[in-house]
């Protein structure tokens, strides 16, 4: 894998890429707390495919640049993943992959600009039309307390506590027995500086925010829809972070076309825990 910058949305980019530039475009969006190098086992399958495969550092999360308008809503992360197609030089070949917030940012992008990409791939975080029987349970509450600890004024103190040991035991609680040493040292360089960490609590604190989109993004929908091209969602059957009964079937409020796949031995980082058998499903489906 390679890295460079790009500019996209008035933002600076870091990213990681691997394969022919000139090669359909896969754009890979992370979520938290994880970086870009949770994209290293599928950004040299894809490269190998033929696709130019990208993996950005999110808004906030250096060495991307922190943004100067502190916009972490949706609108505004659907928006990075539309303009960083247009600064890659994707086209109508382009799919879209995300996991946890990028997930969010793939459902929001995906329907913007519907003519910018082919497939949609989604994991660990469901679309809210099957999220939306779950989100109020007790079992998903207790799991999500952290959302509404972000939503006060502990959330940066407890987040940067002896050296970060919060995103640690997030870690080890949504994907148990995965060994996450070296994945946790990424966020930790990530998120090193206050402003990085008040970065990436932002995206939650943005979720609760009732105020509509302004600016470049007031033509943005403010929060994420269905993707009308064919999508591919995984979740890990030991998920820790987000409660999915088995019998919900998840295909069914998505797109014709649309696949619903439970990753066994998984949890909530389901690419790095079984990264042949999710490669796997991500390229078969985005052959075709």
């Amino acid at each position: 894998m390679a890295s460079r910058r790009v500019t996209a949305n008035e933002l600076d980019f870091a990213l990681l890429e691997a394969g022919p530039r000139d090669g359909p475009l896969a754009l890979c969006l992370h979520g938290f707390p994880d970086t870009a190098h949770s994209f290293r086992h599928l950004l040299p399958a894809l490269a190998d495919e033929g696709f130019h495969a990208v993996a950005p550092f999110m808004r906030g999360y250096a060495p991307t640049e922190v943004p100067a308008d502190g916009a972490y809503h949706q609108s505004a992360l659907g928006s990075d993943a539309c303009e960083l197609h247009q600064a890659l030089g994707g086209d109508d070949r382009a799919v879209l992959i995300g996991h946890d917030w990028g997930a969010l940012a793939a459902y929001t992008a995906a329907p913007l600009a519907p003519e910018r990409w082919r497939r949609v791939v989604t994991m660990g975080v469901a679309p809210m039309a099957a999220m939306g029987e779950v989100l109020l349970s007790y079992d998903q509450l207790r799991r999500s307390f952290y959302v509404w600890l972000f939503q006060t004024p502990l959330a940066e103190v407890a987040l940067g506590l002896d050296d970060m040991a919060f995103v640690g035991r997030l870690w080890s609680d949504w994907s148990p027995g995965y060994r996450n040493t070296w994945d946790v040292a990424q966020v930790r360089q990530a998120l090193a500086e206050p402003a990085r960490q008040a970065a990436a609590i932002g995206y939650y604190r943005a979720m609760f925010d009732p105020s509509p989109p302004a600016g470049r993004y007031a033509s943005v929908p403010a929060g994420p829809g269905i993707p009308p091209q064919p999508t591919l969602y995984l979740h890990g059957e030991d998920d820790g972070c987000f409660v999915l009964p088995p019998e919900l079937d998840v295909a069914a409020t998505l797109s014709p076309g649309s696949r619903y796949v439970r990753v066994p031995d998984a949890g909530h980082f389901l690419h790095l825990e079984q990264p042949k058998s999710v490669n796997g499903q991500i390229l078969e489906f985005v052959r075709t």
